[in-house]
């Protein structure tokens, strides 16, 4: 696998209110702090999807991203699955195995 980095960490308090982008965040089994619960409690996409509400923005093509889905990956401190969201939505969804800590820059590993 090629070295794939978290290139943005955001999360959407209020629902239909714009993003908030933040350096680093805390992930626990229900999502990242500060974001309102959605259908996942991560949600991944690449950087080729600029208008997504997804939580981490990985510096890839979606399409290279979306290739990871049923794996288990290690992103910072924090282990997820990640399956296809199954719905029109760009990226993969994924749940959190391992809290702790995810920041920008950190890199993708297979968990």
């Amino acid at each position: 696998m090629d070295v794939i980095r978290v290139r943005s960490i955001h999360t959407y308090p209020t629902r239909g209110e714009p993003g908030v982008e933040v350096e680093a965040v805390h992930v626990t089994a229900d999502g990242l702090e500060g974001d309102r619960p959605k259908k996942a409690a991560v949600s991944l996409v690449g950087a080729d999807s600029p208008t997504t509400r997804a939580n981490l923005v990985l510096d890839v093509p979606t399409a290279q991203v979306e290739a990871l889905h049923g794996g288990v990956l290690r992103i910072g401190e924090v282990v997820l699955a990640v399956e296809p969201t199954g719905n029109a939505c760009a990226g993969l969804y994924a749940a959190v195995g391992a809290e702790g800590w995810v920041k920008v820059g950190d890199t993708v590993e297979p968990g």
